[in-house]
């Protein structure tokens, strides 16, 4: 006997004491699925039979079971649940969750029950308890679908029960295995001239009937889906219905209800409705209909459920759209939504009921497509996308391509049905104003942000590592940095994560070698790797664009002759104006020489780069750290060298006692403080090494390394020598400013190919370069063997973008200059670069997503949810030398 539940739902047991429930749980249930009142009760009273404590148990019953609910798993009530009233505070509880109450009744005989309790030492209570529970089911049984209980179960046996299984249902709105491509479509509204038109040019093939008319298409690689409204207003409604019935019939089309088919089914089958909103046109065009078409169509519409979740939960398509609590759930609150949408209770000018603006504070993961209330132009807003863009009142009929992304439209042959509210419309142009439109809606702009955007503890989800945590107190150290250094955050698109170092290196004169490189790459089985040098400056984003306005026509900057920005890892600009501005315009110069925007057809660019020399940017460090530390060594060393030199040519009085000890003892104080001298004229060395004179911008150089993005696409998965191409280009175009970046090309499994990479990062930090980054050739890698759908751990299926080899010279700037001492050293191995690496791959994928919102025309918000949140990882506790 199969039992029948959907996968999401509240399944309540019902039956009396000694039918079973609780071993028919056991054995159809995972224990953590199922919560029994008499557990509740031993929580609350350390006695699961104190029947004094069953109303506070059944608190805890619910409170638990509505955390499991609220978190979309499937809760199992084991109780007797004979009483209607225990029944109907599950019904509301699951109500209030918006799944649907399942119920399983056990109807044993009562004998059976009474001889079951007699075995049981807990159960004392009389058989008038069996029998009055008895008297309570059987009451119960007729009316419990009345009640609310979507599916009710009844076994009337044991042997019923040994029989019966459990099957789990997907619910009609799970399409989550359906991933696409789609072609998602607005409302229609009898428009059957645009819907064909629309779909030819999105590549569907038609299907006609012996008499010519549309009765199907298909496409060889993709799939329609329509938001509802088909009917009513336009020309040809039964011509809109013929086609797309077909289409749902063949299995080349989804479609959701909309509230005009809700309406007209309750017109076909003579309910009293008012005949108002285009419904006079449709009911007159289907009477001229065959009576078994319109029996079709009744069907059709019956069919139609409130809402699509697909491509495993990243799309939702409801008529009117859904909030984010609600998506993937069944209730006649959530059908209620996707029909009408959310409205205020109040109406306007015109008499339309005010909506409230819900897609202003969306905040879901899931693309929501949706149309119901027309719109001038489809525009994305918080992750949403109207696409009811008014055909029938002469705008278009508009289709998105997912997960393109790319919107497709026709024009409306001419005005079908006079809008009730008319579009707001610019007096110049006489064209519809979608800002206007906005504005009189009261919603909100896509690039408005909030400062709930990017504030609180969250949990961020990337298509990269799938669920990145941020604390709300770094969460909050990231807010007051960016709010008061950051540059105007409508630039702020990206923000470049930290680099991880190699693993410790078991040699005993250094810290860091390419060989730990080369195997921690080998082990993820990357098997080519390029090596770059690693430039000594400063991290810097450039933002670059074609020519003045551009900042103001794509990025809202109100400068209209901004020619971009420059900023560091934290946000902030590099330069004050006086300096940007010049700098931006040799960039923009050598990219159009390169002949970067042309080939890539955009009108900005966004590097990722280092900003030379290091004293641009850390003079001030220079001076109160480094410098300081170099002068007072060597002005203390020398001085000390001397004294102790002399110390030791004194001869000691005869027979001083330990006269030879004390000498040993001179002997290396001298040693280590000559040492010493040595290793701090290293140290003023090695960072002199990587600073020069600069007047404004001369002597100012920029070494780019990565093409990050332009409009429409990102680069991370063009292969590293692609993007140093690039900068070569750069260079050629403009070698005053442009420096190159040196590069070797390596394969991990080939001997002779590390030896020669390691004899090159030799020679360049020995001739004073910093050291290397060792990258993979592909740039972005994964291990195949590890998914993040099978780990959430970080780091798990995402390769380390880079590791950074640092040279001997250079480490001493980081450790200090005495850190090559042998009892130093010792103590520096025990280094752990873990938690380092750890946060440099969180951090790279919430650059990587960052950019692909960027790049998939998101919200300014959305971007910002990234970019804040590798700014708070930097708050984690990490090893700043590492």
């Amino acid at each position: 006997m199969e039992l029948t539940v959907p996968e999401l739902s509240l399944v309540v047991l019902v039956g009396i004491t000694g039918s079973g429930k609780s071993t028919f749980a056991r054995a159809h249930f995972k224990p953590t699925e199922v919560i029994s009142s008499d557990y509740c009760r031993g929580l609350v009273a350390d006695d699961e039979n104190d029947q004094s404590a069953t109303p506070a148990a059944f608190d805890v019953l619910r409170y638990i079971a509505g955390k499991r609910l609220e978190a979309g798993r499937l809760t199992v009530v084991d109780a007797t649940n004979v009483q209607p009233e225990a029944r109907r505070e599950l019904v509301l509880l699951a109500r209030e969750h918006d799944v649907l109450p399942v119920a399983i009744v056990l109807d044993l005989p009562e004998k059976l029950c009474a001889e079951r309790n007699s075995k049981r030492q807990d159960r004392d209570f009389g058989p008038h308890v069996i029998r009055r529970q008895r008297d309570q089911l059987r009451r119960s049984l007729r009316r419990l679908q009345r009640e609310g209980f979507r599916t009710v179960h009844v076994l009337h046996s044991a042997e019923d029960i040994d029989a019966a299984s459990i099957t789990r249902t997907r619910l009609y709105s799970d399409l989550r295995h359906e991933a696409g491509p789609f072609d998602v479509i607005g409302d229609v509204h009898g428009c059957l001239p645009e819907l064909t038109e629309l779909l030819t040019t999105l590549g569907y093939c038609l299907e006609r009937d012996a008499a010519g008319r549309p009765v199907g298409a298909r496409h060889p690689d993709r799939r329609a889906v329509f938001v509802g409204d088909l009917v009513d207003r336009g020309p040809d409604t039964p011509g809109v219905l013929r086609l797309v019935m077909g289409m749902v019939a063949a299995g080349t089309a989804f479609c959701v209800s909309g509230n005009h088919e809700a309406k007209l089914l309750r017109a076909l089958r003579g309910k009293n409705v008012k005949v108002n909103h285009g419904l006079a046109e449709s009911l007159e065009q289907l009477a001229r209909e065959p009576e078994e078409f319109r029996t079709e169509v009744e069907r059709f519409i019956d069919g139609l459920i409130s809402h699509y979740v697909l491509d495993g939960g990243r799309l939702v398509v409801a008529h009117a759209g859904l909030l984010e609590r609600y998506q993937g759930r069944a209730s006649g609150r959530v059908r209620e939504f996707c029909l009408y949408g959310q409205t205020t209770g109040e109406t306007d000018e015109y008499g339309l009921p005010v909506r409230f603006p819900w897609a202003q504070e969306y905040r879901g993961r899931a693309v929501v497509v949706y149309g119901h209330t027309p719109v001038p132009r489809a525009e994305w807003l918080n992750n949403t996308l109207c696409l009811d863009t008014g055909c029938v009142f002469g705008g278009r009929l508009t289709a998105l391509n997912y997960p393109e992304r790319a919107l497709v439209s026709v024009a409306a042959a001419r005005v079908y049905y006079t809008p009730a509210r008319p579009f707001p419309a610019d007096p110049a142009t006489g064209e519809a104003d979608a800002a206007g439109f906005a504005a009189a809606a009261g919603r909100r702009e896509p690039d408005v942000l909030d400062i709930g955007d990017v504030s609180g503890s969250r949990v961020i989800e990337t298509a990269y590592l799938p669920r990145i945590g941020v604390r709300e107190d770094h969460a909050a150290a990231a807010l007051e940095v960016m709010s008061r250094f950051a540059i105007d955050p409508r630039w702020l698109l990206y923000l470049p994560p930290t680099m991880s170092p190699v693993a410790t290196s078991p040699r005993d004169d250094l810290l860091e070698h390419p060989d730990e490189a080369f195997a921690a790459y080998r082990a993820d089985g990357v098997t080519s790797v390029l090596c770059e040098e690693k430039h000594m400056g400063s991290r810097a984003v450039l933002l670059v664009c074609r020519s003045p306005g551009v900042a103001q026509a794509r990025f809202g900057v109100p400068d209209r002759e901004a020619l971009g920005v420059i900023w560091t890892r934290t946000g902030r600009p590099f330069f004050a104006a006086e300096l940007m501005t010049p700098l931006l315009a040799q960039l923009t110069t050598a990219a159009e020489a390169a002949g970067l925007f042309a080939e890539l057809d955009t009108s900005w660019l966004l590097f990722d780069a280092e900003l030379l020399p290091w004293n641009v940017k850390a003079g001030q460090l220079l001076r109160d750290q480094y410098a300081a530390v170099g002068a007072a060594a060597r002005a203390s060393l020398p001085a000390a060298v001397s004294v102790l030199e002399q110390a030791r040519t004194r001869h000691l009085p005869s027979g001083e006692p330990n006269g030879e000890l004390r000498s040993a003892e001179l002997d290396a104080l001298l040693a280590r403080t000559v040492a010493r001298e040595a290793n701090a004229t290293a140290f003023t060395a090695a960072y002199l090494r990587y600073c020069w004179t600069t007047d404004g911008l001369a002597g100012v150089r920029i070494a780019p390394f990565q093409l990050l993005a332009s409009e429409g696409a990102v680069y991370h998965e063009r292969p590293h020598l692609w993007h140093l191409d690039v900068a070569d280009r750069l260079v050629a175009a403009s070698p005053g400013l442009i420096t190159p970046t040196r590069r070797l090309p390596v394969q991990t499994d080939d001997p002779a190919s590390i030896a020669a990479a390691v004899l090159w990062w030799q020679e360049h930090t020995a001739a004073g370069g910093e050291g290397m980054v060792v990258k993979p050739a592909a740039n972005l890698h994964r291990d195949p063997a590890l998914t993040p759908g099978r780990d959430s751990s970080a780091g798990r299926g995402l390769v380390q973008p880079g590791l950074k080899v640092r040279g001997r010279e250079y480490l001493r700037l980081i450790y200090g200059p005495d850190y090559t001492e042998p009892a130093n050293l010792v103590r520096l191995r025990q280094r752990a670069v873990g938690h380092k690496r750890s946060l440099a791959l969180r951090e790279y994928a919430l650059g990587l997503e960052a950019l692909d919102r960027l790049a998939r025309g998101e919200p300014l918000w959305r971007s910002h949810e990234c970019v804040f949140a590798v700014l708070a990882l930097e708050s984690e506790p990490v090893d700043p030398r590492l």
